[in-house]
């Protein structure tokens, strides 16, 4: 099973996405499919994403048993600790 959650996509991606996938709610997106299948996917998200973000996770023989990545501006961003993935927090911008 994987899932794919995109913020400010374009009308275009989120329907391509709708192709593939069932969209649960807005801009969060299930399905189960192969690794190459995954891989031309988020190649879909990469080319279509413009000024959102995105993230795709999957299920995954990792000792958390799941893997995931991340494009766009977040302030969430991947990091690797002893071997696990984590999610680190950027500071916000103060105004």
């Amino acid at each position: 099973m994987m899932v794919v959650v995109v913020v400010n996509a374009p009308p275009r991606l989120r329907g391509r996405l709708a192709a593939w996938l069932v969209e649960l709610r807005a801009g969060v997106y299930v399905g189960d499919y192969s690794a190459r299948t995954r891989e031309m996917i988020w190649e879909q998200v990469l080319g279509g994403l413009d000024q959102g973000d995105a993230v795709m996770v999957w299920k995954a023989p990792t000792d958390q048993g799941y893997d995931f990545r991340t494009c766009g501006k977040n302030r969430r961003m991947p990091v690797d600790f002893d071997g696990l993935k984590l999610v680190s927090f950027f500071q916000a911008k103060e105004h």
